[in-house]
């Protein structure tokens, strides 16, 4: 089956058209647009011409609409008034930030770091509506119809057709239970890792492996068999307080639990790569107010709390 493709047919044409025609001739039409009768007659000429109908007879003393003039025109004026409409929601939406901003972040993020300053931002702008999907999937931002998506990663990887506006960085820790390292005692070396039970929040494998640097940057690759894998931050928390094992967690879900003493850092002498924490948005061109606030925002806080 062939499907014809019908092109879309010039508009400039039946706008002169509708306004000869509100206008009740050429020479009217004319003075109110301030150019000449001629042109005007060339775009109605062509209009016909190109639909194969007579739209407007006219005469030295007689100009009237046909039959076929008075339906073109009613179509050419809603066109008119459906650009105008266009224009004015574009004004509206630049004037002042306002209307819908979808966004995504990740679980630990929302729940953390970006649930407390939401508050402030909805405050200082009253108009806009924020949807924020917290989960820890990769959204495809373009085909899901995001305006923008938190991430944080070690590695940033280019996604096609998409800004990227990286803010700073993300620390993780190795972390434990204050019961469970005198239960089990504190690892000394990397290598020690292997003797102590390890919850991931990795992809489900069965050996998985941290990567620790020495203070000369030097790397060491540490595998382990976690006994818990749970890809959300909060479950490996809890699961860390209660004394199950050894995690690798961001320092935002588990600083206030490091500083009442409820969690210890493990090998605080070893890091660990950094996060990148950044967003990705479909285009700086055009941004609305709304997105445009929006990322402007986390760009001011969310370095200071990551």
């Amino acid at each position: 089956m062939v499907l014809m493709v019908v092109p879309m047919q010039p508009l400039d044409d039946f706008f002169y058209f509708a306004k000869v025609i509100e206008h009740g001739g050429y020479a009217k039409a004319s003075r109110a647009l301030s150019i000449p009768k001629s042109r005007l007659s060339r775009h109605v000429a062509a209009l016909e011409t190109r639909l194969g109908v007579r739209l407007v007879n006219r005469s030295t003393r007689r100009f009237a609409v046909t039959e076929v003039g008075q339906e073109v025109q009613r179509h050419a004026m809603a066109m008119l008034a459906e650009a105008d409409a266009a224009v004015d929601a574009v004004e509206f939406a630049r004037a002042e930030p306002c209307g819908v901003v979808k966004a995504s972040c990740p679980v630990a993020l929302a729940q953390t770091v970006l649930a407390h300053h939401l508050p402030e931002f909805l405050a200082r702008y009253p108009k806009i509506r924020l949807m924020l999907h917290a989960t820890n999937r990769r959204v495809d931002v373009i085909n899901e119809g995001f305006d923008v998506a938190v991430r944080v990663r070690t590695v940033p990887s280019g996604e096609d057709n998409l800004v990227m506006r990286t803010f700073g960085s993300s620390r993780s820790l190795l972390i434990a239970s204050r019961e469970y390292l005198s239960e089990r005692g504190r690892p000394r070396r990397p290598e020690e890792i292997s003797q102590h039970a390890t919850l991931s929040f990795a992809p489900e494998t069965d050996r998985q492996t941290w990567e620790l640097f020495d203070a000369e940057g030097i790397s060491v690759q540490i595998e382990h068999t976690p006994r818990l894998v749970c890809h959300d931050f909060p479950v490996l928390r809890t699961a860390v307080l209660a004394g199950l094992g050894i995690a690798l967690l961001p320092e935002s879900v588990v600083r206030a639990d490091v500083e009442s003493g409820k969690l210890e850092q493990v090998l605080p002498d070893w890091t660990l790569p950094l996060g990148v924490f950044h967003l990705v948005f479909p285009t700086r061109r055009g941004l609305l107010p709304s997105v445009r606030t929006f990322i402007d925002f986390l760009a001011e806080r969310m370095p200071k709390l990551v």
